[in-house]
């Protein structure tokens, strides 16, 4: 049983993993704690290199076919409408999908879920949950607790740690996330109110200023996610009520009838990384090595692109090829997780948390500016798609 890899975890960057681990012939355990699929708000915008990414495993066209394609993104005044408007055919020369793709991340694990119930060789066991970890010169043994109360112990030649922010794979090898988590609370509420019939101009995907703060506006196929945030002087318990939600949803489109609330959940935001992915045997991917504000959309995409690169690496070891190979992906990737992905998402939650009218408007001219000069729209859209950092993360040597 050692003759294999074991992932831990069952999301979008655990799956691809099993993916591209079974397409080299890799034997690969997929270890789950959950019983069932998450189905809550999760991550669902898809960057134009990930989708290129996925191509590789005939992923990209049924994820578009159940998605929604959006050409641009904008950055919004409301309720005046002014906006700065970023039109990704701008970089249709570097990129086979010069879109942002708006589709549930439940939508892509369901896919691939599919696809690794056919595939000889990958095996997922749900409801097991890892309770530690030791290693050795050659192997990993893992130690888990199925949802019945019984336990077991597998064993692989190496496991990749795609467990997410509570990391239970991270904590098993003494990796810490470091850095620190930002002050407010956002509260994520979904509707099938069709803001694009009342809101004229508007994207798929809108991050808007406003007079009492901030909102983005986020159309999936079918309904809206609307990130929104306490009012001041305003408790996260007293925002997460429904008349609360409902009064900022008022505030955006005022309807007589009120608006439909679908779901609504508050989350954290983090920004923080460990400090290497590798621990002998032992690799981190995705949330379980760094962590990023949602703002901009590539916090799952980033975990994505971890997936690939490691996988890529690791095929080759298990060919033969000297396990050193292994620290180039670290190398390759945390630098990128921390001044590409964590800091433009600072920077882009950083813009739209700005309160001053004067700066606001200074910042907008700025964007506009940038998405109406060719060369500046074109690096600026390299950068925010990911381009630019997944090609700085293939110059490491």
């Amino acid at each position: 049983m050692q003759e294999q890899v074991i992932i831990v975890g069952a999301g979008p960057v655990g799956l691809s993993c099993a993916a591209l681990l079974a397409r080299a012939g890799i034997p690969v355990l997929v270890l789950e704690a959950t019983l069932e699929r998450g189905r809550d708000l999760r991550a669902s915008t898809w960057h134009p290199p990930t989708l290129d990414m996925l191509d590789e495993l005939g992923l990209a066209a049924p994820l578009v076919a159940a998605g929604l394609i959006t050409p641009t993104w904008q950055v919004r005044m409301h309720p005046s409408g002014e906006r700065a408007v970023f039109d990704l055919a701008a970089i249709a020369s570097e990129t086979g999908h010069p879109y942002r793709l708006q589709c549930e991340q439940q939508v892509f694990c369901e896919l691939l879920e599919t696809r690794l119930a056919e595939t000889p060789g990958v095996t997922l066991w749900r409801g097991a949950e890892v309770t530690g970890l030791e290693q050795s010169a050659d192997r990993v043994s893992v130690a888990f607790r199925r949802a019945d109360g019984s336990t077991g112990t597998v064993a692989a030649a190496w496991v990749i740690g795609a467990d997410g922010a509570r990391s239970r794979v991270r904590d098993a090898v003494g990796l810490q996330l470091e850095g620190s988590t930002y002050p407010e609370t956002t509260i994520l509420a979904t509707t099938t109110f069709p803001f694009e019939d009342h809101l004229e101009g508007l994207s798929n995907v809108n991050y808007c200023w406003s007079a009492e703060g901030t909102f983005s506006l986020l159309r999936l196929p079918r309904l809206w996610r609307v990130s929104l945030y306490a009012d001041e002087g305003e408790t996260v318990e007293q925002a997460l009520a429904p008349a609360s939600i409902q009064a900022k949803l008022q505030r955006i489109v005022p309807i007589r009838q009120g608006h439909e609330i679908l779901e609504a959940r508050p989350y954290r935001i983090h920004q923080r990384i460990v400090d290497d992915y590798r621990r002998g045997r032992v690799l981190l991917a995705g949330d379980a090595a760094h962590l990023n504000s949602p703002s901009g959309g590539m916090g799952m995409n980033g975990g994505l692109h971890d997936a690939f690169n490691l996988c890529a690496r690791l095929s080759r070891v298990w060919q033969g090829e000297d396990a050193a190979l292994l620290d180039q992906y670290g190398r390759q990737r945390r630098p990128i997780a921390q001044e590409q992905i964590i800091a433009q998402a600072h920077q882009n939650r950083t813009r739209m948390q700005e309160r001053d009218p004067a700066r606001r408007l200074a910042t907008l001219r700025d964007l506009q500016a940038t998405a109406a000069d060719p060369v500046r729209a074109r690096d600026y859209l390299l950068r925010t798609s990911m381009i630019t950092g997944l090609r700085e993360a293939a110059s490491i040597t």
